[in-house]
């Protein structure tokens, strides 16, 4: 394989789904893919849960800041898959990218939604995270069979 394969992960505001897909992604996936993230309407920043669920496991994502999908899309950056990770609910605001790209639909809860105490919170969280990440690495390896594949 010449070069590795660019991804976009993206949800609606850009500070846990699509960011912990991408650390995901760029930890577990290295040698074939290139992951970024952004979000329909960007927050201010990554939400801090997240951010401690992936410290967890030794990722950090602390320095990361939620962007502008459209940004993206106006930089005119060409991405082999675009990964829509928006819950059932928000799929309706996940974007529809045209031309020649793959584009796939991988449903996660929103972090966000997530009531209760802060542990409660940060357990949803954490099941999040360990979703994504169970994903992702199916994914990647899905992929690179098939692409090894004659």
């Amino acid at each position: 394989m010449v070069g590795k394969k660019k991804v976009l992960f993206v949800c609606v505001h850009n500070t846990a789904r699509s960011q912990m897909a991408e650390a995901w992604m760029n930890d577990l996936c290295s040698g074939m893919f290139a992951a970024q993230s952004a979000g329909i309407t960007p927050a201010e920043s990554v939400n801090p849960l997240a951010v401690k669920a992936m410290q967890e496991v030794g990722i950090d994502i602390s320095g990361q800041k939620p962007r502008s999908v459209f940004d993206v899309y106006k930089s005119g950056e060409v991405f082999s898959y675009i990964i829509t990770v928006c819950d059932q609910a928000s799929a309706e605001q996940c974007p529809v990218f045209l031309g020649l790209v793959r584009q796939l639909h991988w449903s996660f809860p929103d972090p966000a939604a997530l009531s209760g105490t802060e542990e409660e919170k940060m357990a949803g969280v954490r099941s999040i995270r360990d979703s994504i990440r169970e994903r992702v690495l199916s994914w990647c390896l899905e992929v690179s069979g098939a692409e090894e594949s004659p």
